[in-house]
């Protein structure tokens, strides 16, 4: 990801199913708070669950960002 926070600002991904019900693990609870300026940043979930898992299925991606800017994101 491409973003940047304010001092006071973050940003978190939740992953939702393609019926916009959050992924065990991957929920907005198990995201890990980012922020910062960065033009390549992963996001990160609590105990690091793999998205292995997820391949070939489709997924909705829920951003929650608090004075903060999305530029740009890659998943893969």
């Amino acid at each position: 990801m491409n973003f940047a926070t304010s001092a006071f600002g973050s940003l978190r991904v939740e992953i939702q199913d393609a019926d916009g019900k959050p992924v065990p693990g991957f929920t907005l609870a198990d995201s890990i708070e980012l922020y910062g300026d960065t033009v390549a940043r992963n996001a990160i979930w609590k105990d690091n669950p793999d998205l292995g898992a997820l391949a070939d299925k489709p997924v909705r991606l829920r951003f929650v960002m608090k004075d903060a800017d999305l530029y740009s994101i890659k998943f893969e």
